[in-house]
């Protein structure tokens, strides 16, 4: 049966303390909430990036509660917010592609095993619920492609290298909160391992907007 959640964990009752100090499924709830409503629309890119750093940042539910009070809850039925989360994810495959995109539940730990294809993992819009993601590596051939958006970064020091090479392009802003770590392990052989930004601007992505043609076509 459907059943619908609130984006705080926990509701003070009567007598309680309002500056209940938030943990992280408090903050993870209401980021979740945050990220299905502009999906649909109900939050520009501009509200989303400014609600989600305050949601980030809050210490107590008090602050928290605001941040979703004008937004429906997220339906159980939707697969958002309480997604079943997956210990480890494996990926097996040769000569036929590998695409994660939309929103995709990052799992914990991710083991990619394959020959000859191109995978790409977006996660300009996947549902995160942890700040760590270990990716072990067994990769022969073609380009591994991580889309990224701010407040994610890739690191890739601990991926072995064989006839292949690593390109990131990532800058992330000074002062920029991370939200997600990707640790790159294992080994990659021959081709290309490429980290960058969406091609369509984050509002874009979340309103499924089409990127803007340019002048005189």
């Amino acid at each position: 049966m459907s059943q619908e959640i609130s984006p705080n964990r926990k509701h003070p009752g009567p007598g309680s303390s309002p500056e209940l100090r938030a943990s992280h499924a408090d903050r993870d709830g209401v980021v979740d909430v945050l990220r299905v409503a502009a999906g649909d629309g109900l939050l520009t890119a501009a509200e989303l990036d400014e609600r989600l750093e305050a949601a980030l940042s809050a210490r107590t539910v008090s602050e928290l509660t605001p941040l979703t009070a004008d937004l429906p809850p997220v339906s159980t039925s939707t697969g958002a917010a309480v997604a079943e989360v997956k210990d480890v994810l494996r990926i097996d495959r040769r000569f036929s592609a590998v695409e994660r995109a939309g929103r995709w539940v990052v799992p914990r730990r991710l083991e990619l095993a394959v020959e000859w294809c191109e995978v790409t993992l977006d996660f300009t819009q996947a549902v995160i619920t942890q700040d760590t993601l270990r990716i072990d590596v067994d990769m022969q051939g073609k380009t591994l492609t991580l889309v990224t958006k701010p407040g994610i970064v890739v690191d890739a020091d601990a991926l072995t290298l064989e006839h292949s090479k690593v390109k990131i392009r990532q800058a992330p802003a000074p002062g920029t909160q991370i939200t997600l770590r990707v640790e790159l392990v294992g080994k990659k052989s021959f081709g290309r391992v490429v980290v960058r930004s969406p091609r369509r601007t984050l509002g874009q992505w979340l309103l499924r907007k089409p990127a803007s043609l340019p002048a005189g076509d």
